[in-house]
């Protein structure tokens, strides 16, 4: 078999897969050991055998990984949030996070603790085994290998709020992590042991940065990225800083992954051949450089991964044997996954290797059509040809050779990219050409200087100013590339089935293995039926109506999609943390670039006060708010914002039609002293069923509502608790008679959370309540029929039909 390692990592695979599920282990090891003794006395079938054994390896690691074994583990104690005075050896230096918030720097920290102890509310100690994540705000002074006291409120770590949004809870399981500490202050810290000295990694760290920044002005920007780029070092990387690295798709040079580990290698080995050492040699010197380089920057599981592929190819290089580079791709997979098999579903290691994998197989197809423009006349002798034309092959040459490989990545990483950041960019390929050669002149500029930093300064002075001009062109490219027209845009998130179907499409033509006998006729067959299976799913899902109601901090939002995103509608949108931390990412998983519609029922703060920050980001092309004033000084501001643009000043008033809903109020004749009593309401009619949305409309404005005496009837209703009172008092009920009710409170503040008495009040009826503060997010589906469900983030779920009084609730997921 040319590519033996193709069977074991497939294989290898199916086990970690299956090892996900609930399996009881004993069987298992037993199985293992029956097939190992068979492969030793029944050769003939040791494929076979092989083959299942590699299987239950896969099963059996993951459960090596997960398996409680200890009656002290952290899952075993008691579930839900709670003062806990926690103590524990930090495995990792404290990561740092830079935020700026209203024109000001604003510090937060990110500790791994192994804990060795736990005492719920002070009370007395008991032994517990265990990792948790630390949260705590401002820097520490405090490093890896330390035992410490963290006082904070200990529970589960938190989940995505809606659909797309980032899973930190499934992020830290990928790491054997399962619960997160949230501390108040550096205060509630106290180191009770310490080693006389940081770890090696924190002290070259410090050290290093201090030898880069050697002879430069000040700490700029494009500093720091070169303390990314070389030591790893991510604290200057807000996100504003990388936000036009993400746009421009070369974001990927400031981690420690494939790229810089091949640049790095390559420095190294072409110093060494420079220098006429031995290919033996050079590979025994590069492979343990590459380690410590990793070791220094605190054995990032991106340098792991790169690493163990280059050992593999560096071996079979200095051992002078052929080499296949998918062979050497998989066993470096295979060596990972028995290492650590909770890889597989981490988004690094899959873009890494399918990234790796299409250049590998994409590359040489791309290459020959390169050649084809650049190669010269055949039937010309070379010297005759023009000079200018001579000159100009090897320059143009190696550029096109840098954009065919950025082009192949490209391809390869477009579905996982859309899957996990829901962000395509058809410059990359453009952007990298330019971004990927400095980054090597910065990584060789930034290693001379560490080397010449420590006896000879004037050196160190000079390839610093030189890595810092190359690291200014990278800042200032990308920053280009990503400010012209196309350079990005978001996509929904795609399914797995659109995934494997797009990789299927790519390498079978791409490599011309779709073409190639035998079976092609049924090869082209078989896929184009995949094809239009998938297209037809996509289009059933496209035909339907979406709704979702985000719960925020102090209010709630609601976006709704007509079919196919011909218009979506985004009705308020919180403070200006909740825009940035809830609603703009969930817009653009949901594949929104630009909001067709944006709704604001009145001035609240924590309703409308992102709102000038939707308008920068999502430039909605019409803007609605209620007829009546409001004292919100946000509210001005938006208003104040958009004095030059008579498009975005519509007031609808009550009884007007703006798509798909009607506005019911308020009165633009009569104002209310609160302005949660003049929050606008609005009632929409998808397919047949009714949403009337309230707001968090206070009790004055309910009386005012129901004495216009409209039509309030609605199938679902979505309501929030107001600053003061309940909403939907029993006189509203009455009349709106709903099937569903959507109850939009949040955790904090505790005046915006459902209370007993209005959980009571509304149990004593017969009609689902869901509360978002509960369910987290909750998405209303309805399909052109008629059918629609609304779905928690929790898993609780309810389904109907327009016309039919029966539904069906499910219980919520544990």
């Amino acid at each position: 078999m040319k590519r033996p390692l193709m069977a074991v990592a497939l294989l290898l695979t199916a086990g970690i897969l299956a090892g996900s599920f609930p399996i009881s282990v004993a069987p298992l090891f037993c199985a293992a050991g029956g097939l190992t003794l068979l492969l030793l006395f029944w050769p003939r079938a040791s494929p076979l055998l092989a083959g299942l054994l590699v299987f239950l390896v896969g099963v059996l690691s993951v459960e090596r990984e997960t398996a409680i074994l200890s009656p002290n583990d952290l899952r075993l104690l008691p579930q839900g949030e709670a003062l806990a005075l926690v103590r524990g050896v930090l495995r990792d230096s404290p990561k740092y996070h830079l935020h700026h918030k209203k024109n000001r720097d604003e510090w937060s920290s990110t500790s791994v603790l192994a804990v060795e102890a736990i005492a719920y509310d002070r009370g007395t100690w008991r032994p517990a085994f265990g990792k948790l994540v630390a949260n705590t705000p401002g820097r520490l002074e405090v490093f890896a290998g330390q035992k410490v006291e963290i006082s904070g409120v200990i529970g589960a770590a938190p989940g995505p709020v809606a659909e797309g949004l980032f899973d930190y809870r499934f992020y830290l399981s990928q790491q054997g992590i399962y619960h997160h500490l949230k501390v108040q202050s550096s205060n509630d810290w106290r180191v009770v042991e310490s080693p006389a000295k940081p770890p090696l990694a924190d002290q070259f760290g410090a050290w290093a940065r201090k030898a880069i920044a050697l002879g430069l002005p000040a700490e700029d920007e494009s500093l720091r990225l070169e303390w990314a780029l070389t030591l790893g070092w991510k604290e200057g990387l807000t996100e504003e800083a990388s936000d036009s690295f993400v746009k421009a798709s070369t974001y990927h040079i400031f981690a420690v992954d494939g790229l810089r580990v091949a640049i790095i290698s390559g420095i190294l080995l072409m110093l060494l051949r420079v220098l006429a050492v031995p290919r033996m040699w050079c590979g025994l010197a590069c492979i343990p450089a590459l380690w410590f380089y990793a070791a220094l920057t605190e054995w990032p599981a991106s340098a792991i991964r790169a690493i163990i592929m280059l050992v593999v190819v560096i071996i079979g290089w200095v051992l002078k044997r052929p080499s296949d580079m998918i062979n050497s791709l998989l066993a470096a997979a295979v060596v990972i996954l028995v290492w650590e098999p909770r890889q597989l579903c981490q988004a690094g290691f899959q873009l890494s290797f399918f990234v790796v994998l299409c250049i590998i197989l994409i590359l040489p197809p791309l290459n020959q059509l390169g050649e084809r423009f650049l190669r010269p006349d055949p039937f010309l002798p070379e010297a005759l040809q023009p000079r200018w034309r001579r000159m100009l092959r090897p320059p143009l040459a190696m550029a096109g050779g840098w954009f065919l490989t950025s082009l192949a990545a490209w391809l390869g990483s477009i579905p996982l990219v859309a899957y996990y950041f829901h962000l395509v960019t058809p410059l990359s390929g453009a952007a990298n050409v330019i971004a990927v050669p400095l980054c090597g002149l910065v990584l060789i500029c930034n290693l001379t200087s560490l080397l010449f930093a420590a006896w000879l300064p004037p050196v160190a002075v000079l390839f610093n100013h030189a890595g810092w001009f190359c690291m200014e062109m990278i800042r200032r490219s990308s920053g280009r590339f990503a400010g012209l027209p196309g350079a990005y845009f978001y996509l929904g998130t795609p399914g797995i089935a659109g995934i494997v179907l797009y990789y299927a499409v790519l390498l079978s033509v791409m490599t011309g293995w779709l073409w190639r006998n035998p079976f092609r006729n049924w090869k082209i067959v078989v896929l184009m039926s995949a094809s239009v299976v998938w297209l037809a799913m996509d289009i059933r899902t496209a035909r339907e109506t979406w709704v979702t109601i985000l719960p925020l901090e102090g209010g709630h939002a609601v976006f709704a999609e007509e079919p196919g995103l011909a218009e979506c509608w985004l009705i308020d949108c919180g403070n200006e943390p909740s825009v940035e931390s809830v609603v703009k990412p969930f817009l653009e998983a949901r594949g929104v670039n630009r909001l067709s519609n944006f709704v604001l029922t009145h001035g609240e703060e924590g309703y409308s006060g992102g709102a000038a920050e939707v308008e920068k980001l999502f430039r909605p092309r019409r803007v609605y708010w209620p007829p009546v004033k409001f004292a919100s000084p946000s509210m001005r501001e938006f208003q104040q914002l958009l004095a030059n643009d008579p498009a975005k000043q519509t007031p609808p008033a009550s009884g007007d039609k703006i798509g798909p809903w009607s506005v019911l109020y308020p009165d633009q004749r009569k104002r209310l002293p609160r302005g949660e009593d003049n929050a606008m309401v609005l009632s929409g009619c998808f397919s047949g069923l009714k949403i009337l949305l309230l707001s968090d409309l206070g009790h004055a404005g309910q009386g005012a509502l129901l004495a216009l005496g409209g039509d309030l009837q609605a199938d679902i209703v979505v309501a929030a608790p107001p600053g003061t009172g309940e909403p939907l008092s029993d006189a509203l009920l009455e009349a709106v008679r709903p099937r569903v009710i959507v109850i939009a409170d949040s955790t904090t503040p505790a005046t915006r959370r459902a209370g007993r008495d209005l959980q009571a009040r509304l149990a004593q009826g017969r009609v689902p309540v869901l509360y978002t503060h509960v369910t987290e997010a909750v998405k209303l589906v309805v399909e052109p029929g008629g059918r629609w469900r609304l779905q928690g983030m929790d898993g609780t779920m309810v389904n109907g039909e327009v016309g039919l009084t029966a539904i069906r609730p499910l219980p919520s997921k544990p």
